[in-house]
Formats: C-alpha cells, structure tokens, sequence
C-alpha cells in the first residue's frame, strides 16, 4: 500500500484498530498507525495533512 491508497488504509486500519474512534485520532499516530500497518511500503515523509485528513475522513466512513 502506498499513501495513495487512501480506502485500502482505512479499511486496514479499522481491522487493526477495532476499538478505537478515528474521528479522536492524533495526526502523529495515524501517522505511525498506516506506517506500521502489514503490506504499507511507502516513504514517511510523502503524508501531507491533506492526506492524513482523508485517511481519517475514509476511517470514519468505514466505522
């Protein structure tokens, strides 16, 4: 997965996170949440604000 793949993360991230409300999620974890995610293969420093904001926004929609 790259920072692109912006569905492909939200639904990884509501299997490895339950229990846990995105909508209070920090940037800086979701930031290491999608880093450490299996199959995540991309450079840290290309996730913006924009594209966390996504991945959190599509978080939501998943929950």
């Amino acid at each position: 997965m790259k920072w692109t793949d912006i569905q492909d993360i939200a639904i990884s991230l509501t299997e490895a996170h339950p229990d846990v409300d995105p909508q209070y999620v920090r940037f800086t974890d979701l930031h290491q949440w999608v880093m450490a995610l299996d199959g995540f293969d991309d450079s840290p420093d290309r996730a913006g604000e924009k594209v966390l904001e996504a991945i959190q926004m599509a978080w939501i929609d998943e929950v």
